[in-house]
């Protein structure tokens, strides 16, 4: 980890929908200029994460800072600033399906600052070729396949070069090649714009291969942490069986229920 002060830093965070918990004395830091994974199975509480460092939800109790900012202390106006500096790519991209792949990309720009057409114009272009599309400008999302749609996603991600970027399942349905092209446009352009990002994905091997450290989470809590070659090396059960995709090891296919024996057996007397 880096000695200076981290770009965002969660802190004993817990959160609970009703009376249901999510997360659970969750610790974890990011630094500026640092690609972090976090993984887990689903349901584990990987978005909910993204959702408070973007101020979306906030946390039960514990401390949520970006760039030395209490997230769930700000107000409206604070927030809408501090999101100026974040870009998101949603999950399957989220494009405007009824704009241009030039609109999509130029509509942050359009909407958070006072710039001229031409500027805009020469900016999203930028975007574009950096991501490799810029010929695609005029089509629209539905003219493009999944992978060229989730670059021009990342374009929009950084159209105001943010400090931050976070990607919720940016691997998501893209085939071998189109997921290798994502993952090394993800490395280039944080390391281009000196940005950090945030990855929340299933994907182990790409991720690996860019990341500079992981989080591993399930039901709540981080149960390991480390950089790639930790994770490799990790002989701990649940990084074991993530990691190799086994179907035995701590992680179980079945939600917490009572044995389904003993439903099918207390039907039969109910009805006997």
């Amino acid at each position: 980890m880096s000695d200076s002060p981290p770009l965002v830093k969660l802190t004993d965070v817990n959160f609970a929908y009703d009376q249901r918990p999510i997360l659970m004395g969750i610790n974890m830091e990011i630094h500026r200029g640092q690609v972090v994974a976090i993984m887990g199975i689903s349901g584990g509480g990987k978005t909910t994460t993204l959702r408070l460092i973007g101020g979306q939800l906030k946390p039960s109790s514990g401390e949520v800072r970006v760039n030395g900012v209490s997230v769930p202390d700000l107000d409206t106006e604070g927030l809408y600033d501090m999101r100026r500096r974040m870009g998101m790519l949603f999950q399957f991209g989220a494009l405007f399906t009824d704009m241009t792949v030039f609109d999509n990309v130029a509509f942050q720009m359009r909407e958070h600052t006072d710039l001229s057409e031409t500027t805009i114009h020469d900016l999203v272009m930028l975007k574009l070729n950096a991501v490799g599309l810029a010929n695609v400008h005029a089509c629209k999302p539905s003219e493009l396949s999944g992978g060229m749609a989730r670059r021009v996603a990342l374009a929009r991600a950084i159209a105001l070069d943010p400090m931050l970027i976070m990607y919720d399942e940016p691997f998501a349905g893209l085939d071998p090649i189109s997921l290798s092209t994502v993952g090394t446009l993800i490395r280039q352009l944080n390391d281009a714009l000196g940005a950090s990002s945030i990855i929340v994905t299933h994907d182990v091997s790409e991720s690996l291969k860019i990341v500079d450290y992981i989080y591993f989470v399930s039901e709540g809590r981080i149960i390991a942490e480390g950089t790639a070659d930790d994770i490799r090396a990790s002989d701990a059960p649940f990084v074991h069986q993530f990691v190799r995709g086994d179907i035995d090891g701590p992680m179980a296919f079945h939600y917490p229920s009572p044995p389904w024996r003993d439903d099918l057996y207390s039907g039969a007397v109910g009805h006997a």
